[in-house]
């Protein structure tokens, strides 16, 4: 009786709510929106944003609001944890008519990133100890926390690291086939500058007994087995065409509420393109939004997206993104703020991967103050991943350093097939003008709370919370 009562209360909360958004008109906004704005943000993977961002919306007229006619966004922040980014987006709603075009340019500069190897679970995150380094060593902690040696020395913590610069640019085209149907053509263009964490730099200004004193990663140790060729672990150059086919109902872009948004295209980046090496990939995403009550009051979303590849390999720094044509960026992670909210990012990497997200979304404020539109929200949330196919992880030593870590290879890299990492979340958003939105998440993977028992526990981190901008989808 007493779950019944507050199931009636909030359904009475909840209709009041949208009663009253129902009588609120928005203002209808014209010419030109902007604002500097601090960079202000949190990403468990990251750690604290702290820069500046511009955003310049311009309506024209009006007549397509909440649709803007072209966009500029500048930042320049760096995080806590070691990277910093540059970022120039243009988007014009219409370059040409039925046209559009979106161009960026970025730069990130990141000297820890997020390396646990491939497969998902087919690689073990050492979080329990069960690998013993140095030799004999009963102080170890395990390989992601930091713990001491049985001299007391401090023990090696970046083993999941790798650095990672990034210049991307691109300039994308999307234009009308039929009303709701679009075509998607695209030039990318990346340089992937990867390798070993600095060590001296993340050394610097440290007293001796504070500094890592082991100087080899999972990265090193890739190379050594023979799983990532060491003509790739530097990096390369990804020179890509990318083409494809969109379908967009929604009835707007920054906050929808209706209608479905799904595409596909494919990645073309042949060597006699400029790229390091052959890729060829494919994208297949599709979301969809349901009202279920009226005035952008309550609304049931989820996506469905699949990265795949054309043939049996792929230079791994080409993998953890989920591919987009058009006003937003590549997703970066695999795991993490953007894809599976709750889990390490870079956790699941294969040749073939799925990602699904299910969100319910409620709004339960909407006004017109200062001459915005302002609206508050809530949003409860379970994303979820998997590899469907794997990196080929073969033992297949190439040097001294390779064959003496055969023990270590035998506990961080698993021959077994990857199953779902799911996790469970809340959010809270701040919409103005339904372009511009601070959202905050928190994600909780769901093993967790498998038993102590289970060899999957733990495996994909405790938790996260993440401060951003704008909706996952």
């Amino acid at each position: 009786m007493k779950v019944k009562t507050i199931f009636a209360a909030f359904a009475a909360l909840l209709l009041s709510f949208g009663l009253k958004a129902a009588d609120n008109e928005q203002i209808v906004k014209t010419g030109y929106s902007y604002g500097p704005l601090p960079a202000i943000s949190f990403d468990a993977d990251k750690g604290f944003q702290y820069g500046g961002l511009l955003q310049l919306y311009n309506y024209g007229d009006g007549s397509s609001y909440p649709m803007y006619k072209s966009k500029w966004y500048f930042e320049i922040s760096a995080y806590t944890k070691g990277s910093f980014q540059v970022n120039v987006m243009y988007d014009k709603v219409e370059l040409f008519p039925g046209v559009r075009f979106c161009a960026n340019a970025k730069y990130i500069n990141d000297s820890a990133y997020d390396f646990s190897g491939f497969n998902g679970y087919g690689a073990y995150v050492d979080r329990t100890g069960a690998f013993y380094w140095p030799t004999g060593s009963l102080a170890h902690l395990d390989l992601v926390s930091k713990g001491f040696s049985s001299d007391n020395l401090p023990y090696f913590n970046p083993f999941y690291k790798v650095k990672r610069n990034m210049f991307m640019a691109r300039a994308d085209f999307i234009g009308e086939i039929l009303p709701g149907l679009n075509w998607m053509l695209g030039y990318h263009l990346t340089n992937f500058d990867m390798g070993t964490v600095n060590f001296s730099s993340l050394n610097k200004g440290k007293s001796e007994a504070d500094q890592y004193y082991y100087t080899k990663t999972l990265l090193d140790y890739y190379t050594d087995w023979g799983i990532i060729p060491e003509s790739e672990k530097n990096g390369g150059l990804y020179s890509c065409i990318r083409a494809g086919i969109e379908y967009d109902t929604r009835d707007k872009e920054g906050a929808p509420t209706s209608g479905i948004w799904a595409d596909a295209h494919v990645n073309l980046a042949p060597k006699w393109l400029g790229s390091s090496s052959d890729s060829y990939r494919y994208s297949l995403t599709w979301r969809q939004y349901f009202p279920l009550v009226k005035n952008d009051i309550l609304t049931l979303t989820y996506r469905l997206n699949w990265e795949g590849t054309f043939g049996n390999k792929m230079p791994y720094y080409l993998l953890p993104f989920m591919t987009v044509i058009g006003v937003d960026n590549d997703v970066d992670g695999m795991g993490g703020s953007k894809t599976v909210r709750g889990i390490t990012r870079g956790r699941i990497i294969g040749l073939d991967t799925g990602v699904y997200n299910l969100e319910l979304r409620w709004r339960f404020f909407q006004k017109q103050m200062f001459n915005q539109n302002i609206a508050l929200g809530l949003n409860l949330f379970s994303d979820g991943a998997m590899v469907f196919r794997g990196m080929d992880t073969s033992y297949n030593p190439v040097n001294a350093e390779g064959l003496a870590s055969k023990a270590l290879y035998d506990i961080l890299v698993k021959d077994q097939k990857d199953t779902p990492h799911i996790t469970l979340g809340c959010g809270f958003r701040f919409i103005m003008n339904e372009n511009f939105i601070i959202a905050v998440d928190y994600g909780m993977p769901v093993s967790k709370f498998y038993s102590d028992d289970n060899p999957l526990k733990g495996q994909d981190g405790t938790g996260g919370l993440y401060i951003g901008l704008g909706y996952l989808f």
